[in-house]
């Protein structure tokens, strides 16, 4: 399973990199403008930025909602750098301009999925990953994880080499729960990722292994 972070935060990115477990960035316009990052120039840089301190794919979302609109953004940050992956919309449009990408050997993330329909029209037009939104279905009272089973078997079913990443990843549990039912990527916050390291009995055997050689070298 491979590890993205969600986030356009430097710092954050860097502190999961010098982890040694990260796989690649996931950002959007709303993580850019959490950090302060605006203005077109500016939010190319940062994705450049991005790409130099991972070594995976770093998923940049097109802000355009027409075909041809994507067409143009997404070329764009398909030239920024080879980790560059072009993040669009579940639409009409957006199936379009898949395909488009697909054929032109720019790779895609086809995001805002919240359906097995969505997840498998996306493969058809050869996406490179789809981006089931499991916290926000959770938010509403649905079962984000089954949807994550029920692309995982389809995609199953026919061969479709699409990778499926979880986003909107909420906690840690999340991650764990998408590993067992085939996930292929997560995206969350650090915080998904750190919270995996923490065990109580860790904790306490640790101290204890460290009180039992203090005494023992007095």
């Amino acid at each position: 399973m491979k590890f993205f972070i969600d986030t356009a935060n430097l710092a954050q990115i860097k502190e999961a990199e010098e982890l040694g477990v990260l796989d690649g960035v996931t950002t959007n316009p709303s993580l850019m403008a959490k950090e302060g990052i605006t203005g077109k120039n500016n939010i190319l840089k940062h994705y450049v930025d991005i790409c130099n301190i991972v070594d995976g794919d770093v998923s940049t979302e097109v802000i355009a909602t027409d075909f041809e609109g994507m067409v143009r953004e997404g070329e764009e940050l398909a030239e920024l750098h080879e980790q560059i992956v072009v993040k669009i919309p579940m639409t009409k449009d957006g199936i379009k301009a898949c395909k488009y990408f697909s054929e032109k050997g720019i790779r895609t993330n086809v995001t805002l999925v919240f359906s097995a329909g969505q997840a498998l029209l996306a493969a058809k037009a050869g996406a490179t990953y789809v981006s089931p939104f499991l916290g926000r279905l959770d938010d509403i009272s649905t079962d984000g994880l089954s949807l994550i089973e029920d692309i995982r078997l389809i995609y199953d079913n026919y061969g479709y080499e699409t990778q499926i990443l979880a986003a909107s990843i909420r906690h840690t549990m999340h991650v764990v729960n998408c590993a067992k039912i085939g996930a292929d990527v997560m995206t969350g916050p650090l915080s998904s990722i750190l919270g995996l390291l923490k065990h109580p009995l860790t904790d306490i055997g640790l101290e204890q292994f460290l009180a039992d050689y203090a005494k023992g070298n007095k």
